[in-house]
Formats: C-alpha cells, sequence, structure tokens
C-alpha cells in the first residue's frame, strides 16, 4: 500500500519562501511516498488539487498534516492530523 501525506501550511509566508526552500519533505513524513506542501503562495491550490494528485498516483493511504510557519520561516507540523483515504 502506497502512503500520501499532504502538508497543509497556515499563516503567511516568508516573502522569499518556496516550496523548493524546504529541501527535504520527507521529514514531514519519512515513511511517506509521496509528500505535498499546501501553502498560500505556492505548492497546490487546495487540498483537492493534491489529494487528486495522490490518488492519481496510486496511493492508497493519504493524510493530511497541518503546519504552520515558525519565526524563522521553516514549516513547524502541529501534530494535528487527519486520514483522507485508506
Amino acid at each position: 500500500m502506497k502512503t500520501g501525506v499532504i502538508v497543509y501550511v497556515t499563516g503567511d509566508s516568508p516573502s522569499d519562501w518556496t516550496e523548493s526552500n524546504e529541501d527535504d519533505k520527507r521529514l514531514f513524513a519519512p515513511r511517506a511516498d509521496m509528500v505535498k506542501v499546501i501553502t498560500r503562495t505556492t505548492g497546490h491550490f487546495d487540498l483537492h488539487d493534491a489529494y487528486f494528485e495522490l490518488i492519481s498516483r496510486g496511493m492508497s493511504f493519504i493524510v493530511c498534516k497541518l503546519a504552520e510557519f515558525n519565526e524563522s520561516g521553516q514549516i513547524h507540523l502541529t501534530g494535528r492530523e487527519l486520514r483522507l483515504c485508506g
């Protein structure tokens, strides 16, 4: 069973932040086969967009994790998550 994770980041991102700033998305979910990040300025447009991409790439277990930007502009997981599929 392939596992996908959506990291939904709340709050305003730093002005110079891009999705490539997060060098290793696998830090959010080390056992996941694919990780997608959603912010206000980069990544997918919404949760449905990321969910559809994960489903279309064969993920059968999908979890959405809530995160926020900390003071230094890095993404910090809040510990809240919701299983969306599987």
